[in-house]
């Protein structure tokens, strides 16, 4: 009896892991299929490194490299400003917080993941844009920063929630051995706990770069959506907010509608050779 349920559960489970890769299968083909029309008419290196975004203008110009380097500089912005901040919180929540404290703040940073981006793109377009141009005089506090510290605090609960769980382990491992020896608490986390976390710290940057990269409603908000070459303190536009603002105003079989087809098409190769790397580098370092 228990060996049937077993093979009827193995074949479900197999069932649905293919069923998923079929899905993501046909999700890339349409996506590619609608990209490729796009290069009978402008080449792949015009496309890519071009400078300027005009799919309306006489003669039309379809280049996104400006959003590529924005999507790129916005979500490493984002990352720089939430690793050390994740890390820090997984550390606190882990070794120095009491337990009864944890049970009530782990929830909470849990459900930052949980709100809508929406009311992030709110958040940052009322509080970071508006402080931005009363205090440092900015002519729009629209701009790459404000879209880089949204997006530091929407992916800080998955680099907090994977830190975590690996400092829980190694925190239970480490602790009754440490009081034993007579080491302090800061000592442990200096050199036995960080040292020891380097993957779940590296799988927590992969996870939240690849969801600011993704990231649309809160970016479009108050990134300024200029089609120009990113600066720190200046508007951009992102790959995912194009796509976002445009196809809803672009014809069908239209060269707008593919070029952003093949925009979107070329975030998710980015967003591949990302993971790619990152997965080399995990490689390196259980080397």
């Amino acid at each position: 009896m228990y060996k049937r349920l077993d093979k009827i559960f193995n074949i479900f489970i197999k069932g649905l892991t293919f069923s998923s890769i079929i899905m993501l299968s046909f999700i890339i083909i349409f996506i590619m299929k609608e990209s490729i029309s796009i290069f009978e008419k402008v080449s792949v290196f015009e496309f890519l490194l071009g400078k300027e975004w005009d799919p309306l203008g006489q003669p039309p110009s379809v280049s996104i490299f400006p959003m590529i380097l924005a999507t790129i500089y916005v979500s490493l912005l984002a990352v720089a400003i939430a690793l050390p901040i994740g890390v820090g919180s997984a550390v606190f929540l882990t070794s120095i917080l009491n337990k009864r404290m944890r049970k009530i703040l782990k929830p909470s940073i849990d459900l930052l993941a949980g709100l809508p981006s929406v009311i992030y793109g709110l958040i940052g377009l009322l509080v970071f844009v508006k402080f931005f141009e009363v205090h440092f005089d900015f002519s729009s506090g629209e701009s790459v920063l404000a879209g880089g510290i949204i997006l530091s605090i929407m992916i800080l609960p998955f680099i907090i929630s994977t830190c975590d769980e690996s400092m829980i382990k190694i925190c239970k491992q480490y602790k009754s051995t440490s009081e034993g020896l007579g080491v302090s608490k800061y000592h442990m986390i200096r050199y036995l706990i960080l040292p020891a976390c380097k993957k779940s710290i590296l799988a927590g940057v992969i996870l939240a770069f690849g969801r600011a990269m993704g990231e649309t409603m809160a970016v479009m908000m108050v990134i300024g959506n200029s089609p120009v070459f990113p600066k720190l303190f200046g508007k951009a536009q992102t790959i995912s907010s194009l796509i976002a603002l445009e196809m809803g105003g672009a014809g069908v079989d239209s060269l707008h509608y593919h070029a952003l087809f093949a925009a979107g098409f070329v975030l998710m190769m980015i967003l591949f050779l990302v993971n790619m790397l990152f997965h080399y580098m995990k490689k390196s370092i259980d080397m």
